[in-house]
């Protein structure tokens, strides 16, 4: 078995957009990389062919790593909010492998520069065990294990846990949205894109006044009306906890990094908020949990860095055919 010929073929394919790459080089580093709306293709091979001709100069890859926004079961895909399915085999490129998006997101995770993150608190990261959560959509999570001089990223469905409240106003949040027919309040219902806006409706109910069902993108734009503001507050003081669960579930002393396309936009607020001071609130190991660092991912394409770890990682075990 030979290591397969570069360049090799990335990606990171969301509902609305597909961002693609090329690595050149045996350090992994994505370039021409290019942004395709998921909407203007008839699916995933139409849009890799749509990228190689038109922002790739017509190459055929050696291998390629695909990160998807959905379920992944083996060589087969599903978008959870777009209507492309199919088989890796249908992409037309020799070695292809497919992951969830976050597991792309936890291979990222040694490799991102000091430009790409935004402290939240916490020392410097070391090498360990690594969590990475986010909103979007839905609530994404994965861990990152070191083995040996290798890391193996952990799916999991940790975004459907039941939601982290601890105080009296999120108890009574959930006791409101429970009362309109939801028997259970999963995490992922309050910390995504979704979940601002039904955190917005559930204050009002809370205060039993009327108010019109915002999106997201309104709450977050809305920085002087009160209830959107306390929306966003509820939001990081929750999302902490959540982090916080997370890093003892997963023993993520290596760092918890925070990721998705909701948090970038109220970054400033985020940092501001009780999101660490509730990352850290545990009755029994509150110190544990100081001592692991807290960062956001701002910038560059990181799943797509992660997709191209995943390759330069299994071309090394001879994995790639």
């Amino acid at each position: 078995m030979t290591h397969p010929a570069l360049p090799w073929l990335v990606a990171d394919i969301g509902g609305t957009n597909a961002r693609f790459g090329l690595v050149t080089r045996p350090d992994g580093h994505p370039e021409a990389i290019a942004v395709l709306r998921v909407a203007d293709h008839e699916g995933l091979p139409e849009a890799v062919a749509a990228y190689l001709a038109d922002h790739a100069g017509g190459v055929r890859p050696g291998a390629a790593c695909l990160a998807i926004a959905g379920p992944v079961d083996g060589d087969r895909y599903h978008l959870t909010n777009a209507a492309w399915s199919g088989s890796a085999r249908d992409l037309g490129v020799p070695g292809a492998v497919l992951l969830n998006d976050f597991e792309a997101l936890a291979f990222a995770l040694p490799y991102l520069e000091d430009d790409m993150l935004m402290s939240l608190g916490g020392p410097e990261p070391v090498r360990g065990v690594k969590a990475v959560l986010g909103p979007g959509t839905g609530l994404g999570v994965s861990g990152l294990v070191p083995a040996g001089g290798e890391w193996v990223p952990i799916a999991c469905e940790g975004g459907h846990v039941t939601a982290p409240v601890v105080t009296e106003r999120e108890i009574e949040v959930v006791r409101a949205l429970r009362a309109q027919g939801r028997e259970v309040i999963v995490a992922e219902h309050l910390l995504s894109g979704p979940g601002l806006s039904r955190l917005h409706h559930g204050l009002a109910l809370v205060d039993g006044v009327a108010a019109t069902p915002l999106p997201a993108s309104e709450i977050v734009l809305r920085r002087d009306d009160t209830r959107c503001a306390e929306t966003i507050e509820v939001f990081c003081g929750l999302l902490g906890s959540f982090a916080g669960n997370t890093a003892l579930t997963l023993g993520a002393r290596g760092g918890v990094y925070l990721g998705g396309g909701v948090l970038p936009r109220i970054a400033d607020r985020l940092r501001a908020s009780d999101f660490r001071r509730r990352f850290e609130l545990t009755p029994d190991l509150g110190d544990y949990l100081t001592a692991i660092p807290t960062r956001l991912i701002v910038g560059g394409h990181p799943a797509l860095l992660g997709a191209a770890a995943c390759l330069v990682q299994r071309s090394a075990r001879m994995e790639l055919t």
